[in-house]
């Protein structure tokens, strides 16, 4: 068990049969009246986010929120199927279950697979990867007022923006989280 005034960022705790993760949290004592707990909280599951106050004693059931390294193999239409390291058996798992960042991730990376009480609810990319450039248009001297950026396409089939002196072939490593590229490999 957890007590609201027990919060930290990360905390995932059991409310009315909902698995909840604080995001934000903040001690709040008014000048008149108790002390509350202010917080912002998603549901892990759904992936929505609400505000909401606690009393500072309101007690919670902790929940395990399980991760675990698997490989990605293959998609076969809606399935993706991950292998697990340990026991190389393959999950598969729905296209509804996976983030909008899962376009960066290609055959045989390792991904976290977030479940909870055996029920997989997402699928996190590893934080950077590095993929090559397949289609891009060449940069053009003259073209950089500032930050000039230009469109390219990766070998997942996804599209980002890209500098200009990037070119067709090239590797470069990508933030995951934001989608942007970071650098060259």
């Amino acid at each position: 068990m957890i007590s609201a005034g027990d919060f930290r960022n990360g905390v995932t705790f059991e409310e009315d049969g909902n698995v909840l993760q604080v995001i934000e949290f903040q001690h709040v004592k008014p000048g008149k009246g108790a002390a509350f707990v202010r917080t912002k909280i998603k549901n892990v599951i759904t992936g929505s986010v609400v505000e909401k106050s606690y009393n500072p004693t309101a007690k919670f059931p902790t929940a395990y929120v399980e991760r675990k390294d698997m490989e990605y193999s293959y998609s076969d239409g809606d399935l993706y199927y991950f292998m697990d390291q340990e026991t190389y058996e393959l999950v598969p798992i729905n296209r509804d279950e996976l983030s909008d960042n899962f376009k960066f991730v290609k055959e045989n990376m390792v991904c976290k697979i977030l479940s909870y009480k055996g029920k997989v609810f997402g699928v996190e990319p590893p934080t950077f990867v590095e993929l090559a450039v397949t289609a891009t248009d060449p940069g053009f001297k003259g073209d950089t007022a500032t930050n000039a950026t230009k469109p390219a396409t990766l070998e997942t089939g996804c599209e980002i923006r890209v500098p200009l002196f990037i070119n067709e072939g090239d590797m470069i490593r990508i933030d995951t989280r934001t989608g942007e590229y970071m650098e060259r490999a």
